[in-house]
């Protein structure tokens, strides 16, 4: 049988609901449907999904063997798409978002670079520091730093960094330095809320994270304000390591606990299902991925 014309009528049996709609989806016959899923279900030896004359559902393994189906076909689609997308100059708009300050210190640089080689292309580039829907605030791209819970995200890997814990030489020699975790509950602190929404910082200790309560003096939904901050004294911060890298150079920052970090939080481009690909994002992330793995983000100083 045709392995991946199998996979392909299952996912489309899934997505639409019936038989009878997946038949006119692939525009084949239901018949023909139908004998593609019975001899799938017959090679795997499993019943994927239970059919009633109403309805049809996913058993156990028809759920597991559905996504592997999706991760299989995007990669195959992916791989078609690349060559495509090679032979093709991109043209049109590009939306792209990522998160404010690594978009300010990366990705606008790179995306000025991108549009100068493809006069063709006009490209939006919003810098957010929230988590965005990309299918439904119709965005084509995105860096995105963090864990991916969402399996229908495509995700390519082009670095990490990590949370640290710092303050100015200013505030440490007024109040202190903590030489525990738990000496934090006795200091100020100021709080950007892309990181630490509440009067919790999530540190690392004993090979685990845990949420650690603080006093926060001061914070801020714009990161700059929250860095301001604490270079000037006003409290410890914390922050992602590339945030805080160019400061603790320079000495106007002192890193804190450094065995309080948390485990790497990996940098991607992420974009929708390689179905949805489209040659100008293909061209974006052939461009752009090389070039924030030069960075070495995420690796020692």
């Amino acid at each position: 049988m045709d392995k991946l014309r199998a996979m392909e009528t299952f996912v489309h049996i899934v997505d639409t609901g019936s038989l009878t709609a997946a038949a006119d989806a692939l525009h084949s016959s239901l018949p023909s449907v139908v004998r593609t899923l019975a001899a799938l279900e017959a090679e795997l030896d499993v019943r994927l999904l239970n059919r009633t004359t109403r309805r049809i559902a996913l058993t156990d393994e028809g759920r597991e063997y559905v996504e592997r189906c999706r991760r299989v076909l995007s990669e195959v689609d992916d791989a078609e798409a690349a060559l495509t997308a090679r032979r093709r100059n991109p043209r049109g708009r590009l939306r792209l978002t990522a998160p404010v300050m690594f978009g300010r210190m990366h990705v606008a640089p790179l995306v000025t670079d991108f549009v100068t080689r493809h006069p063709a292309l006009q490209v939006d580039l919003s810098l957010l520091d929230r988590v965005v829907d990309l299918v439904e605030e119709g965005i084509d791209a995105a860096v995105r730093i963090g864990r991916l819970p969402d399996s229908s995200l495509v995700a390519v890997t082009v670095g990490q960094t990590q949370r640290v814990i710092c303050a100015s030489p200013a505030y440490l020699k007024r109040f202190g330095t903590p030489m525990t975790v738990a000496d934090l509950a006795a200091h100020r602190c100021v709080s950007f809320t892309g990181l630490a929404p509440g009067g919790e910082w999530l540190v690392g200790e004993g090979g685990r994270a845990q949420h650690v309560p603080v006093t926060v003096v001061l914070s801020s939904n714009q990161i700059d304000a929250v860095l301001d901050a604490c270079t000037r004294g006003v409290g410890i911060g914390q922050f992602l390591r590339y945030q805080v890298q160019a400061l603790l150079d320079s000495g106007r920052l002192r890193l804190l606990l450094p065995a309080a970090g948390d485990e790497p939080l990996p940098i991607h481009v992420i974009y929708p299902h390689a179905r949805l690909l489209s040659s100008n994002v293909r061209a974006f992330i052939d461009f752009a991925a090389p070039r924030l793995r030069a960075l070495a983000l995420g690796a020692p100083r």
